[in-house]
C-alpha cells in the first residue's frame, strides 16, 4: 500500500489527464486492499484487481458489494476452523453489523446517527464495562436471551431518520443484476490445472442455477415470533 501512496501522488490542476487516471486507479486499488478485501497481510494487494480497472466505465458495472460481501462470507466460513487465527476482508462491516444487533457487546457513542450507519463507529466511544477476552464474550453470548438481541435494528426511528428515502421506496434498490467481479477468479485453480472444476462443483452449480426456486415468501412460518418482517423482504 505504501508504495502506491508513495509512486502515485494525489494529483493537483496541473496533472496531465493520464496522471488523473493513473491516480485514479492507485487510490482505488488502496480502497480495495486497504479496507474493502484487505488480504492477511493488510499490506499487500493482488494485480488481479488491477485488471479490472482498465476501463472505469466497464468497472462501474460491476457487483463490487457483491463482491465485497462475498469475501468476507468466504473467510467466515473458513474461520470455523479451529485453527483459523485471522480472516481477510471487510472486518469493519462485520462488526458493524454485531454491533448494531448484540448492545451488550457494542460501545457506547453519544453521538446521533449518521449515514452510511458505519460511520457510526468513527466516533469516539466508552468501552467501559466490555468484555474483551474471546472467554468472556463466547459466555456473554451464550448466556443472553432472544429478546436482547436487536435483529431488525433499522426500525428504530431514530436510524430510520438519516437512511436516505431511495433505500427505503425503492425496494428494487436491493435487486441487481451485473456481472460479479470475481468471475474470472472463481473459473480455475491453478493449483490443479487439469481439474474438470465446472464437473467437481457441478452440485453447487445447479444450487446456484436453481436459486430464484428458495426464495422465502412473505407468509409466516409455524413460530409467530419468527414470521418475515416485510421491510426485509424482497
Amino acid at each position: 500500500m505504501g508504495w502506491l501512496r508513495d509512486t502515485f501522488p494525489e494529483s493537483d490542476d496541473d496533472s496531465t489527464e493520464l496522471e488523473r487516471i493513473r491516480y485514479a486507479r492507485a487510490y482505488i486499488l488502496e480502497i480495495i486492499g486497504g479496507y474493502l478485501m484487505p488480504d492477511l497481510s493488510r499490506n499487500l494487494l493482488h494485480l488481479r484487481w488491477l485488471l479490472k480497472l482498465v476501463d472505469f466505465k466497464a468497472a462501474g458495472e460491476f457487483s463490487w458489494g457483491s463482491t465485497v460481501l462475498a469475501t468476507l462470507y468466504w473467510e467466515m466460513c473458513g474461520a470455523t476452523r479451529p485453527n483459523k487465527a485471522i480472516i481477510r476482508g471487510c472486518l469493519s462491516l462485520l462488526q458493524s453489523w454485531a454491533w448494531f444487533r448484540f448492545p451488550f457487546l457494542r460501545p457506547r457513542v453519544d453521538h446521533p446517527y449518521t449515514f452510511p450507519l458505519i460511520t457510526r463507529w468513527n466516533h469516539s466511544a466508552s468501552y467501559v464495562g466490555l468484555p474483551t477476552s474471546l472467554e468472556d464474550i463466547r459466555l456473554l453470548l451464550y448466556q443472553r436471551s432472544e429478546a436482547q438481541f436487536q435483529w431488525t435494528p433499522y426500525e428504530d426511528p431514530a436510524i430510520r431518520e438519516v437512511i436516505l428515502d431511495e433505500y427505503l421506496q425503492n425496494p428494487n434498490a436491493w435487486h441487481v443484476k451485473v456481472p460479479l467481479v470475481l468471475d474470472d477468479h472463481h473459473r480455475i485453480d491453478l493449483r490443479q490445472l487439469h481439474m474438470d472444476w465446472p464437473r467437481f462443483w457441478s452440485h453447487f452449480i445447479q444450487m446456484w442455477e436453481d436459486r430464484y426456486d428458495y426464495i422465502p415468501t412473505r407468509e409466516s412460518i409455524i413460530v409467530p415470533e419468527l414470521a418475515c418482517v416485510p421491510e426485509y423482504m424482497p
